[in-house]
């Protein structure tokens, strides 16, 4: 039988090089989509930080961390909308309970 809710951590990094109001949008446009579909138990804007490798030829993103308690089915949903937005240099997802 599958658990209902578990525990994840999602951190994505945005285009650094997007003007200031364009990435706000865009950091508040998946706040809201992790809100409308689970329950936010931390978030964390670590801004704007060097990359460990360039992306793109670019070599600062803006980081943002969100843990939040959702449905199995949710993760899945939140990394197709990761993949197909502009904006995103990588995602990444983890189920905390698996560790």
């Amino acid at each position: 039988m599958e658990k209902k809710n578990a525990n994840y951590e999602t951190i994505f990094i945005v285009n650094a090089e997007l003007a200031d109001d364009a990435r706000d949008a865009l950091v508040a446009k998946f706040k809201t989509l992790i809100e409308e579909n689970a329950e936010i138990t931390k978030i964390d804007e670590w801004g704007k930080r060097r990359m460990a490798y360039a992306i793109n030829d670019m070599h600062e993103g803006y980081y943002v961390f969100i843990s939040f308690v959702a449905p199995q089915a949710f993760p899945a949903e939140l990394d197709r909308v990761y993949k197909i937005t502009d904006g995103i240099l990588r995602s990444l997802i983890v189920n905390v309970d698996e560790q």
